[in-house]
């Protein structure tokens, strides 16, 4: 009897590009039955992977290029266009700029200076190459500035009472006055910006950006008080300029509020993740080929059914009727809701305590094992259920 087990995982943040954490279950798949068939479907999600994995796609090209990194130094970043477009189209992630993992682990209690300019550069060299069309991924951030250092980066002045200038980073924005949008850039008005966003995340509220990722990334109590308090001023300015409002707009919040500046100072639009990438996946076509599925992230908790990449493969397969097995770095609070929505078994990669150093570097072996003893509890139960039917 052939049996074919899907793999659709997303990647472990600074540890496995999702690439490669398909390969570590395909190789502890076929460990524990080498005659399975795999299919590997590598999920992004607008984080880390999405430029590369829509270039892939399409038989694209890529661009390298340094740009301003999320605590100021340089740091080298890509992006891309799609091949078989019908008009010149880029692809863009922000984490490639101003990702979590350009923010050095030393410095990560300062959510409050990082900056996202680098994302503003990466779209003005898309436009320098004559884009008429940004894909913009969002996710994976390092920055909780609402996206006024891109903003910047393409001509808008973000100005305090006194018309100066605004330092970069998330906190400066208390102070803002005023949005000088005079000098942005004129080629903006002649490119359509389609992001893609988790679209759960909001700027503003008890749910909102800085409450809910800023401890992430960092950030003391006092400075999520400070970094809301930035955005409320960031979108009444908004506000007051374009009109539009970005506050509670589903999707504002992503990638530090980066959405915000997308939709209100870019001219830009927020579209639910998934509903970009899987213009260009396959996913679909996949899970109907399968009897399983296993997904995996670094994390799996009750945040997870809120746009990540574990709960998006399990809703598309739950409606296809295909279990889901999901395997994780950690196992957090409120895990036991991911059963809701399409996860039929979870399970840690991790089997004894270990320092976050000693789980990344081992992330390889400990992904692959735990796929392979995944598999053989299926393989347990396939022939249970083959003894009961006798039985029966």
């Amino acid at each position: 009897m052939s049996f074919t087990v899907l793999v659709a995982p997303s990647g472990f943040k600074e540890s496995l590009s999702a690439d490669q954490a398909a390969d570590c279950i395909e190789s502890g798949v076929l460990r524990a039955f080498p005659g399975l068939t795999v299919i590997k479907a590598p999920m992004v999600d607008g984080g880390e992977g999405f430029t590369k994995a829509l270039i892939k796609a399409t038989g694209g090209t890529l661009h390298q290029l340094t740009v301003t990194g999320p605590v100021n130094p340089p740091v080298e970043a890509h992006f891309g266009f799609l091949g078989g477009s019908d008009e010149p189209t880029a692809a863009i992630e922000m984490a490639a700029a101003a990702g979590l993992s350009l923010v050095p682990r030393d410095q990560r209690d300062h959510p409050c200076v990082t900056t996202s300019y680098g994302v503003g550069e990466l779209v003005r060299a898309a436009l320098d190459r004559g884009a008429r069309s940004i894909l913009l991924g969002c996710g994976d951030s390092g920055i909780n500035d609402g996206g006024a250092g891109m903003a910047e980066a393409l001509g808008i002045r973000l100005l305090d009472q006194e018309g100066n200038r605004l330092p970069r980073g998330g906190a400066a924005l208390s102070r803002l006055a005023a949005i000088d949008m005079s000098g942005r850039d004129p080629r903006l008005e002649g490119v359509r910006i389609d992001a893609a966003v988790n679209w759960h995340n909001v700027l503003l509220g008890e749910r909102g950006v800085a409450r809910i990722f800023g401890p992430q990334k960092g950030a003391t109590p006092m400075q999520v008080e400070l970094l809301a308090a930035a955005m409320e001023t960031y979108a009444t300015a908004i506000r007051c300029t374009t009109g539009i409002d970005v506050g509670m707009a589903p999707g504002s919040g992503a990638s530090g509020g980066l959405g915000a500046a997308i939709l209100g100072l870019l001219g830009g639009r927020l579209h639910p993740r998934y509903d970009i990438v899987m213009q260009y996946l396959e996913l679909d076509r996949f899970i109907a080929q399968a009897d399983l599925v296993i997904t995996a992230e670094g994390s799996l908790d009750g945040q997870t059914p809120y746009g990540k990449v574990p709960a998006e493969v399990a809703a598309r397969a739950k409606i296809a009727g295909v279990p889901v097995i999901a395997l994780a770095g950690t196992i957090g609070k409120g895990v036991r809701l991911n059963f809701e929505h399409g996860i039929d078994a979870f399970a840690s990669i991790l089997s004894r305590p270990c320092s976050l150093e000693d789980a990344i570097f081992s992330a390889p072996k400990l992904l692959s094992r735990a796929a392979e003893d995944a598999v053989r509890m299926v393989m347990v139960g396939m022939k249970l259920g083959a003894r009961w039917r006798q039985v029966a």
